[in-house]
């Protein structure tokens, strides 16, 4: 197993996240941007996650070249995200970003299955590769939380561009994946995805996923409202990822111990907490240090869950299309819904928007323990 270079993928990916998620805002902010534009630009790159990673999971499994669809997608999100570097208007903001993120979305999905692959024998190493993702996005918050106190964020764009170009080299050092790839039918994945429970659990993450909408597109913003420093609110960031690492390594002990049925009910209830804590606290530095601590769960536990879930009834089975759905449905919809209507709501209060991601999880909670069977 080439496990250095599965690695560098998930690091370099991860990384263009720690530059995007904690501030890709600030810099729209910076740019003069309205929190309704702010919402609309951060939710395109997960509208565009519904319909991309179904489309490549498609050509990934009637091909069989997974490996050449994340290239393929690694050297379009390069070149087209070098838009950014001619112009910042609103319109051509908005057209590079669908354009890039198009390509972009081709690689995690196909990259989850092909790391698999090489994991065939012991699955349960997967949070172990994983993991370096991880590392990625705690390096590059915290390194970028530094150099924004010192540089102007306008400069933000070159960083997000050193890394893509990361994962393209990173992809083309991997060797072929053709012989490890099982071709199967569309049918077979609509058939697994109408058994029962199996879309209903999906409808479950896309509402985990559309409760962090204010998390993902204003938790940076709201917490410099407070007086926080960019580097502190890196350090926050990387906090709970650096809890999402510790999750991630113990992932195969808490599957033995638990069914995913229950570690997925404590992680809504857990991420509903979450959201309270950051909404109406946040002038406790101490409570949100504390409460960054779950972001284990509230990421860790449930994306493990999710990838899980996919491996077992998808097995053999479509599996490039049911990442691909997983992927479109939870980071796709689910993150787009929560931006665009976080950056809605919190226009009039942001406490609205934190109060629409608590209704969300809790919505799910309700749906995991009245509809889906232990």
């Amino acid at each position: 197993m080439p496990y250095w270079r599965l690695s560098a993928v998930y690091f370099c990916y991860f990384a263009v996240v720690g530059a995007l998620s904690p501030y890709w805002g600030l810099y729209l902010a910076d740019l003069g941007y309205r929190p309704i534009d702010i919402g609309l630009i951060s939710a395109i790159p997960m509208l565009t996650k519904l319909a991309a990673p179904n489309i490549w999971g498609v050509l990934a499994d009637s091909s069989g070249r997974r490996l050449l669809i994340i290239q393929l997608g690694a050297l379009g999100a390069c070149l087209f995200f070098a838009g950014l570097f001619l112009r910042q208007d609103f319109y051509w903001l908005i057209t590079v970003t669908i354009v890039y993120s198009f390509f972009w979305n081709a690689i995690l999905a196909q990259f989850e299955v092909v790391t698999l692959s090489y994991l065939e024998d012991d699955p349960h190493r997967y949070s172990r590769v994983r993991v370096w993702g991880s590392v990625g996005f705690i390096v590059t918050v915290l390194v970028l939380g530094y150099l924004l106190e010192i540089i102007s964020i306008r400069h933000l764009p070159v960083f997000i561009f050193i890394f893509l170009f990361g994962i393209l080299l990173s992809a083309i050092s991997l060797p072929s994946d053709k012989t490890r790839v099982k071709v199967r039918g569309a049918g077979a994945f609509v058939k697994v995805l109408c058994s029962p429970g199996v879309l209903l659990f999906f409808i479950v993450m896309a509402l985990l996923q559309v409760s962090h909408g204010v998390y993902y597109t204003f938790y940076s913003i709201y917490l410099e409202g407070f007086g926080y420093t960019r580097s502190l609110i890196g350090a926050l960031w990387a906090l709970g990822v650096v809890a999402e690492i510790l999750i991630f390594i113990k992932m195969p002990a808490l599957f033995a111990r638990f069914t995913l049925h229950r570690l997925l009910q404590f992680t809504l209830l857990l991420t509903a907490a979450r959201w309270w804590v950051i909404g109406w606290f946040p002038e406790s530095a101490i409570l949100m240090t504390g409460i960054q601590l779950l972001h284990a769960f509230s990421f860790g536990v449930a994306h493990a869950i999710a990838i899980e879930f996919v491996r077992i009834k998808f097995a053999g089975k479509g599996q490039s299309q049911g990442q691909a759905f997983y992927s479109a449905i939870c980071f796709g919809g689910g993150n787009a819904i929560g931006a665009y209507v976080c950056g809605f709501l919190w226009q009039g209060n942001p406490l609205w928007a934190f109060g629409f991601s608590i209704a969300s999880v809790l919505l799910a909670s309700l749906l995991l323990a009245i509809f889906i069977a232990p």
